[in-house]
C-alpha cells in the first residue's frame, strides 16, 4: 500500500477537523518513537524504559486535562507547578510532622485534606478571575509566586521522607503497580469499553462505518501492547512483571471523566461557548462566572492529585516539587489542540500532547542531551505547535 493510497483511504472515512487532529498528534508520537529508537540502539523502546515513560507521563497527562479545560475558556494557570508543590509539601509535614507515623489512617485523611486544599486554591484563584475580574495570567502568575514560596515555608526548605509503604502505592514503583494478572483483566475491561462505546455509536447511525471499526482495533491493539511491555519489565529480584503502574490508571480515569464532563454535561458545553463568546454566553443565560471558578477548581483538585503520585513515587517531600512543571503541561494542552483564544480543545488532544511532549523529553535524555537544550527544543516545538494552529484557523 503506498503512501498516497493511505491518504485517500484516510479521507474517504470522512473525519472531522479535530479528528484529523488527533490523527496527526498520534501519527506524530509513533514517528517520535521509532525515531529515539533508531537512535538509542533501541534503548527507548525497552520494557524499563516504557514503563518509567508511562509513570512520567501521568503526572503531566492528568494536569494536562485541567489546562485544556481552563483554556477552553480562554484563562491560563500558570500556578500548577507551585500549587502540585505546595500540596505535595503539606502532604508530606502532615504525614511525617503532624499525624502519628504508624497510623494506618494516616495517609488517607492526607489525601483527603491535600484534594480539599488544592480544590479549595482553585476555587480561590477561579474566584479571583471571575468575579473580581482580575485576568488569570496575572492571577495564576501571583498564584505560581506564592505558593513556590508557601511550599519552601512549610518544611522551611527542608525535604521530608520517608512515607508509609501503603502510601506508595500511588507511585508506581515497587508497590505502585496490578502485577500481571490483574493487568490483564484491566486491559480486557479498557477493550470491553471501547467496543461498547463503538456499539452505542452503530445503535445511533445504524451502521458500523470504517472509522468505529479502525478505533476499535487500534484502541485495542495499544492496550494489549502496553500491558505486555508493563508485564515483561519484572521486578526487583524477581520473575514477576510489574504490569500497569497505577498512576497510569488514575490517569486514565481522570481522562475518562474529563471526556465525560467535556462531550456529554451541560458544563462541557458552558465551558466552550465562555471560550467562544463571553458576553453571548452570558445573555444565553449560562453562568459564567460560575463555570469559570468550577474549570479553576477542577484544576486546583487534579494538581492535588499529582502532588499525590509525585511525592509517593519520589518518598519525599522536596520544596522544588514541580518546578517549571507549568511550561509541559501548557504545552502539552496546546500540543494537544487547546486554542489559546479558547472555545476549543479535547481531552484526549492533551494527553497526546503529554505523551509527545514527556517522549522527547525521555529521548532526549537517553541521548545525553543537557536540561538546558532539552527546555530549548521543547520551547521550539511549542512555538511550532502554536503557529500551525494559528494558520489552521486562519485558513479555516
Amino acid at each position: 500500500m503506498t503512501f498516497g493510497s493511505i491518504i485517500h483511504w484516510l479521507d474517504s472515512l470522512n473525519l472531522k477537523e479535530g479528528e484529523k487532529r488527533l490523527i496527526s498528534l498520534s501519527l506524530s508520537l509513533l514517528a517520535i518513537w521509532v525515531i529515539f529508537y533508531i537512535f538509542t540502539d533501541g534503548l527507548f523502546l525497552t520494557p524499563r524504559n516504557f514503563y518509567n515513560l508511562a509513570v512520567q507521563s501521568s503526572v503531566v497527562g492528568i494536569l494536562a486535562v485541567g489546562m485544556v479545560l481552563v483554556i477552553i475558556s480562554k484563562n491560563i494557570d500558570l500556578s500548577v507547578g507551585s500549587v502540585l508543590g505546595f500540596t505535595g509539601m503539606t502532604i508530606a509535614y502532615l504525614q511525617i510532622e503532624i499525624l502519628p507515623v504508624e497510623a494506618s489512617w494516616n495517609w488517607p485523611v492526607t489525601v483527603i485534606f491535600a484534594i480539599f486544599l488544592g480544590t479549595l486554591i482553585g476555587f480561590w484563584q477561579g474566584f479571583l478571575v471571575a468575579y473580581v475580574a482580575i485576568p488569570s495570567f496575572v492571577v495564576t502568575l501571583a498564584g505560581l509566586l506564592i505558593f513556590r514560596g508557601a511550599a519552601f515555608e512549610v518544611a522551611k526548605g527542608r525535604t521530608l521522607s520517608p512515607f508509609q509503604d501503603d502510601y506508595r502505592i500511588f507511585g508506581g514503583g515497587i508497590h505502585g503497580s496490578f502485577g500481571e494478572g490483574l493487568s490483564w483483566i484491566l486491559c480486557s475491561i479498557g477493550i470491553l469499553i471501547i467496543l461498547v462505546v463503538n456499539f452505542f455509536i452503530y445503535r445511533r447511525a445504524g451502521k458500523y462505518s470504517h472509522k468505529t471499526i479502525l478505533i476499535s482495533f487500534l484502541g485495542s491493539v495499544f492496550f494489549i501492547f502496553c500491558v505486555y511491555m508493563f508485564n515483561v519489565y519484572d521486578r526487583p529480584r524477581s520473575d514477576i512483571g510489574h504490569g500497569i503502574p497505577s498512576p497510569l490508571l488514575v490517569l486514565a480515569i481522570v481522562v475518562l471523566l474529563g471526556a465525560i464532563i467535556l462531550q456529554k454535561m451541560p458544563f462541557g458545553r458552558h465551558l466552550f461557548a465562555v471560550g467562544k463568546h463571553l458576553e453571548n454566553a452570558r445573555l444565553a443565560g449560562v453562568p459564567t462566572k460560575r463555570v469559570t471558578m468550577r474549570a479553576f477548581a477542577i484544576m486546583g483538585a487534579l494538581c492535588a492529585v499529582g502532588a499525590i503520585i509525585t511525592t509517593s513515587r519520589l518518598n519525599a517531600g522536596t520544596n522544588n516539587l514541580g518546578t517549571l512543571l507549568e511550561l509541559n503541561v501548557i504545552a502539552a494542552a496546546v500540543i494537544g489542540g487547546a486554542s489559546l483564544d479558547g472555545g476549543r480543545g479535547s481531552i484526549l488532544g492533551g494527553l497526546l500532547g503529554a505523551l509527545i511532549i514527556q517522549s522527547l523529553d525521555t529521548g532526549l535524555v537517553l541521548l545525553g542531551v543537557s536540561s538546558s537544550m532539552r527546555q530549548i527544543l521543547i520551547g521550539f516545538v511549542l512555538i511550532m505547535a502554536v503557529w500551525f494552529d494559528t494558520a489552521g484557523r486562519r485558513k479555516a
